[in-house]
């Protein structure tokens, strides 16, 4: 493995297919490491994740999505910074939107999101998503080879949240076309240097804002004018571009994590029949199933933190200003909390404490949406077919060549060739 303190984590092509070696050698030095050479300290334990994740008050979310590719206008000097972050934390890419929020912002903005994410709305959600399942795979041959990321994940994904939205079905296809020329929120961390300088979103934020003004000044009975006329904690009215971009930012998040996730999920099944074969049978083990999947492949790859005050984590001294490399993806790994961390266990005890959808104030408020749209899904799925990975795109089973979209931000397959075949299954 190559010295940890020389490899570049953000430029470094061999680790976009598989950097978990490269966690592994980061741990083995401490699970929480000053990287000199990167201008960031790598947390890769899970415990210690955790605690920076539960303490937004001492680790700002201001840096999210851009780490240490976009510094403040003025150096950020002393043992409190809180204040210097407070002042100028709008010069920072996705500053308005929720990711990078710390509270009292963070827990206003969140709570107009709450306000769409009921459960009611979800049960109702909750039917379209069948539907929708079966008129997607009955739009796929009986049998024979698919790209599933394009053909199902993506425009499953992306049609929930719009429903979850109150889309109209008239505007799906435009939304479509819109992702089809960028990825939302996949574009982070892409581009010739990595760097991602600009709001990836802004093209969504311009259809929400017609919706929102819309529905303020036509009101309808529907999700729409709901999520337009929703109010904060104490009663006032939202400006149109804090709705807008609560909207939008659901929109791009949660439609990538579930594509990844079921990307990740038809992959394994596809290198593991005897475990499609036991999910076939039995259903009920779905659910752990994919919390391992989302454990041992976390849609999100990296996150960043902002340390505002001196501190300790994990008995390493970090002082103010230090941006921290949050690898989820290691955390997940961590063999002190997670026994053969490298395998998918149906049986894992403890396969729900994985941070793939983060914790604390930033937790991924979609989580349950994503949990729901894979169970409903891979249900349907391996009630059709038997999934095998395609020998002609993936190569034979010794030596099977996978492309991950090149990012340091998120984990995720470009494109997943799987042939069906039909199955009969008693019911």
């Amino acid at each position: 493995m190559t010295d940890v303190s020389t490899i570049d984590y953000f430029f470094d092509p061999s680790l976009i297919d598989d950097p978990y070696d490269y966690y592994d050698a980061l741990r083995e030095k401490g699970p929480v490491l000053f990287l000199e050479h990167l201008g960031v300290v790598a947390v890769t334990g899970y415990d210690e994740a955790c605690d920076v994740y539960r303490q937004p008050e001492l680790f700002s979310s201001c840096n999210s999505v851009v780490g240490p590719f976009a510094p403040f206008p003025v150096p950020l000097e002393g043992d409190d910074i809180t204040d210097l972050v407070a002042e100028h934390r709008h010069h920072m890419p996705m500053h308005e939107h929720l990711v990078t929020m710390d509270p009292p912002d963070h827990t206003r903005e969140r709570a107009l999101l709450m306000r769409l994410l009921t459960p009611r709305r979800l049960r109702e959600n909750e039917e379209f998503i069948g539907r929708l399942a079966d008129e997607l795979l009955d739009e796929l041959p009986e049998s024979g080879s698919i790209e599933f990321i394009s053909t199902y994940a993506q425009p499953f994904a992306m049609l929930v949240i719009a429903d979850l939205l109150g889309i109209p079905e008239s505007e799906h296809q435009r939304f479509r076309e819109g992702f089809g020329l960028t990825s939302g929120v996949g574009t982070i961390g892409k581009g010739e240097a990595g760097n991602p300088s600009e709001n990836p979103l802004g093209w969504l934020d311009d259809e929400f804002s017609a919706f929102v003004e819309d529905r303020r000044q036509n009101p309808r009975q529907d999700v729409l004018t709901y999520l337009a006329n929703a109010t904060y904690p104490d009663g006032s009215t939202p400006e149109v571009t804090a709705v807008v971009r609560t909207a939008t930012f659901l929109f791009a998040a949660g439609q990538e994590t579930t594509a990844r996730l079921l990307a990740s999920a038809l992959k394994y099944l596809g290198e593991h029949p005897e475990v499609q074969a036991e999910l076939r049978a039995d259903h009920d083990k779905i659910p752990t199933f994919l919390e391992e999947i989302l454990r041992i492949e976390s849609p999100v790859k990296t996150d960043f933190r902002m340390t505002l005050r001196n501190t300790t984590l994990g008995g390493v001294d970090i002082p103010a200003g230090t941006p921290l490399m949050m690898l989820n993806g290691a955390a997940n790994r961590d063999p002190g909390h997670f026994g053969c961390p490298a395998d998918v266990q149906i049986d894992r005890v403890n396969a729900q404490h994985h941070i793939a959808f983060g914790r604390g104030a930033h937790s991924c408020p979609g989580g349950p949406l994503a949990r729901t749209e894979g169970q409903i899904s891979l249900e349907r799925i391996l009630d059709r077919w038997e999934i095998s990975l395609s020998p002609e795109h993936h190569g034979p089973d010794a030596e099977r060549p996978f492309t991950y979209e090149p990012t340091w931000i998120l984990r995720g397959l470009t494109e997943l060739y799987i042939d069906l075949t039909p199955v009969e299954v008693a019911k």
